[in-house]
């Protein structure tokens, strides 16, 4: 099932909104009709929500083409009702860096909040008393439309900069302290407090509002992620792919027939396969696409994936981690002169984690 609407490309950066992005449409039009309202209020309504994540986007484009200035390839940014996300191939190596990444984002809201200030204009709503803001408001007309805009600008604003992860602050925050006390503490430091925000969240969301214990599921989540990753990533640094390889591997040539491939799946435990000629890489052969073919007649090299990933044997594994992580590709061969030597997975990357958590101790 694909879960993403893709909505085209801005400077080579896919953009693509998730299925559930479309309930929050269905619960704003359901809200407007048990409310009461017609046909006016809930094209407005959707149109403010398609202007605010109009906005979302630009401020994670901000992200993006920010971190494409230092060398960091953006992968996509994807639309969800709680906001955007962009998925980097990669953290930003400096802690400079990291801040001038994560501080564009909400300079975008910014600039597009002084900007509107200007338009509405605003100043004019200050001068009126609180009904008169009131009854101005609730019209359904462009003024209280970009009125409304500016206040989520700002909001974005503020929320963004709250200092405790997965929120920009918390990497602004870790940005700053790493500069002094390396990533690994400032990031332990930033996620411990977006844990406790989480719980402020999910504590606030059962009195009051349910929708900020969602939130709270995202912060929670988010925070144990980043600090897992990080600290994952501190594991794997300074030890190259070769130290972490598979060795004992199959492999099949361009011309096996796929029932070859068949009961190597049966009568063992490898379920995706590399493809070589004279040991050196042709193709990837997927479990899905070899079970799809499975009561065919066909040659490996008609339904092997050519597209494909190898690393070198001296990489480094910490920079493999963010790649194999933001890939859907599941083995990778690792090389040395063009030839195959061994071969990552998940699997066996993790347990090589794990082994160095326990040596770290």
């Amino acid at each position: 099932m694909k879960t993403n609407l893709s909505l085209g490309k801005v400077s080579g950066i896919r953009i693509s909104v998730h299925w559930t992005f479309f309930l929050l449409i269905v619960w704003i039009i359901f809200d407007e009709l048990k409310r009461g309202g017609n046909a006016k209020s809930i094209l407005f309504n959707i149109t403010f929500i398609l202007a605010v994540f109009g906005c979302v986007v630009l401020h994670e484009l901000g992200h993006a083409l920010m971190a494409k200035r230092f060398n960091i390839k953006i992968e996509k940014i994807t639309l969800l009702p709680i906001g955007g996300m962009a998925s980097f191939e990669k953290l930003p190596e400096s802690p400079k860096q990291e801040l001038l990444v994560v501080i564009a984002g909400p300079m975008v809201n910014m600039v597009i909040a002084i900007l509107l200030y200007f338009i509405v204009p605003v100043q004019r709503f200050m001068q009126l008393d609180f009904t008169e803001i009131f009854e101005v408001l609730m019209r359904y007309n462009i003024q209280s439309f970009l009125f409304f805009l500016f206040i989520v600008n700002i909001g974005l604003v503020i929320f963004n900069l709250i200092p405790a992860f997965p929120m920009d602050g918390g990497r602004i925050l870790r940005a700053l302290l790493a500069l002094k006390i390396g990533r690994v503490k400032a990031t332990k430091i930033a996620t411990s407090l977006g844990l406790i925000m989480a719980v402020l969240f999910f504590l606030i969301g059962l009195l009051y509002n349910p929708f900020l214990i969602f939130i709270a599921l995202f912060v929670f989540l988010g925070a144990l992620s980043e600090n897992q990753m990080v600290q994952h990533l501190a594991w794997l640094n300074g030890h190259t792919a070769e130290e972490a390889m598979l060795l004992n591997i199959t492999t099949f040539n361009p011309k096996d027939t796929i029932d070859i491939v068949v009961n190597k799946i049966v009568s063992g435990t490898e379920t995706n396969f590399i493809v070589t000629e004279d040991q050196v890489v042709k193709g990837i052969l997927h479990h899905k696409t070899i079970i799809d073919n499975s009561n065919t007649s066909v040659l490996v090299e008609a339904i092997m994936d050519k597209n494909f990933k190898t690393f070198k044997d001296t990489d480094n594994l910490k920079t493999l981690y963010q790649l194999m992580h933001n890939s859907k590709q599941e083995l990778f061969p690792v090389v040395s002169n063009k030839k195959l030597i061994g071969a990552i997975d998940t699997t066996n990357l993790n347990e090589y984690i794990i082994l160095q958590s326990k040596l770290a101790h």
